[in-house]
Formats: C-alpha cells, structure tokens, sequence
C-alpha cells in the first residue's frame, strides 16, 4: 500500500519512518510513505501556501491553488486507474478506531492531507477531500501528528512487522478480544516492591490463565469503556460466564 502526505513539514516524519519496530513496514515497502510539500507546488517569488481569511479574523488559511497542484502531481506519480482518496485531518471527521485502521491496513492507501494554520480553504475541501479524520475531541498545531497515529497502526498490523505475528490479535479493541480492552500484563521479577504477580499466571495452568485473563480484560473495560461492552454484548461476545462474573464484579475497585 501506498500514503502520500502532503505536508509543510516533511522532516517531522524522519523519526517515524526511521525507528521503533514499525519501520520495518516502511523500510521493506510494505508501507511505501511518500512526503509532498504544497511549497514546492506553489508560485511566485515566495512559494505563499497560505493567506488571511475572507471576513477577518486571526490566523492564516492556507490556499486551495497549491494544494491542487500537489495533488494533480500526486495522481500523476501513482498511476491509479481511479482517483485515490484524499483524507484531511479535521477535528470533525470521524474518530478513528481499529476498525478503521483495520480497513487502511487492507488498502491500496490514500493521500493524506495534513491542514496547518486556521485550516485549508474549504473550496479545496469540497471539491477533492473524500473523507475526514480526527483523533478525538483535541485540535492539534497540524495533521501531522493524526497522520503518523494512522501510519503507525497501520504498520504494526502488516505482516513481519512485529516480532511475533500474533501480538496485534491481542491489542486491546481487536475482534480476537471481542473488542473489549487488553488484560493488564507483568514480567520479572515475579515479586517487585512487595508486590507479587497474580498467582494464576506463575500457576502454569493454561486454563486458569486464560480464564484470568479474559476476567481482567471485562473488569477494565467495565471499568474505564463500559460501552464496549454493551457493544460485546449486544454482537452476542458475551459467555454466561462472563455474565456472570461481570455481575459479581460491578462493584470491585482497579486491580
């Protein structure tokens, strides 16, 4: 799959498409990430992407002309046979979740467009963007940082990345947990500052790890996103076990 980003800060990607275990999906072209600055696309002496707002008020815009030429040369250097989409990162796009990134991760890709300033002429949103994003209810300086959220889930879910293949089936949201929240988890040494890890999991029995497991993960999703599982519940996720131990729970504190 292929992202191309257009933005004014290309270098801040660097560390991303460089470090951590992710950029193997970057550096075998798994996920092939290409950088486009609207600069390079915009005209006159001073490369000007961006201008102040048609009624006043603070901030700049920046302007639909580059934009538009950055794309037109993106969807020249792709050859796609169909437009491909183009996303911008809005504070009223759709949140994004794993199911969304699940999607990405089994795409062609897209171009993702990275807003700075005020935001992006909304001529240009009208006429090209195919469908905005946003982390949550937060405004950021710029896309940026969404993009690379976006460009890190969809790397580690690729083949190879990870250094054992099923570890993202176990991330909390993913359908192999029913989309309930992960288990909490623990390493050596098995006794640290006088705390010992659950005895379930040194015990070696499998079932009862499971078992523990699976318990931990419904007593930190009813504590923290009650409504996954009201969701779990709903898709039919839910054992009469774990009914059952859900309502001997309700009123227990965090582990």
């Amino acid at each position: 799959m292929r992202f191309d980003i257009i933005t004014l800060f290309p270098e801040l990607f660097a560390p991303l498409l460089t470090s951590g275990i992710t950029r193997r999906a970057y550096e075998s072209g798994l996920v092939d990430v290409r950088l486009w600055n609207p600069r390079d696309h915009a005209e006159g002496n001073y490369r000007r992407v961006d201008d102040r707002t048609f009624g006043g008020g603070p901030g700049m815009v920046m302007l639909a002309e580059p934009l538009f030429h950055c794309l037109t040369a993106i969807r020249a250097d792709r050859q796609d046979l169909a437009p491909t989409p183009l996303v911008l990162f809005s504070p009223i796009g759709q949140t994004l979740n794993h199911k969304a990134v699940a999607q990405w991760s089994d795409s062609a890709g897209a171009v993702l467009l990275c807003g700075r300033y005020e935001g992006v002429d909304q001529r240009f949103i009208d006429q090209y963007v195919g469908q905005q994003i946003s982390l949550g209810d937060f405004v950021l300086s710029g896309g940026e940082i969404a993009a690379m959220a976006l460009l890190d889930a969809v790397a580690r879910l690729q083949p190879g990345v990870l250094n054992d293949e099923g570890s993202h089936q176990l991330d909390s949201f993913n359908p192999a947990l029913d989309g309930l929240l992960d288990t909490p988890h623990y390493t050596r040494p098995e006794v640290w500052q006088g705390h010992a890890v659950p005895t379930a999991l040194t015990s070696g029995h499998h079932a009862r790890i499971e078992r523990w497991r699976r318990e931990q993960s419904l007593h930190l999703t009813a504590m923290h996103r009650p409504e996954l599982l009201v969701q779990a519940r709903l898709a039919g996720k839910l054992s009469r076990e774990d009914e059952t131990f859900l309502k001997e729970d309700q009123h227990a504190s965090p582990p």
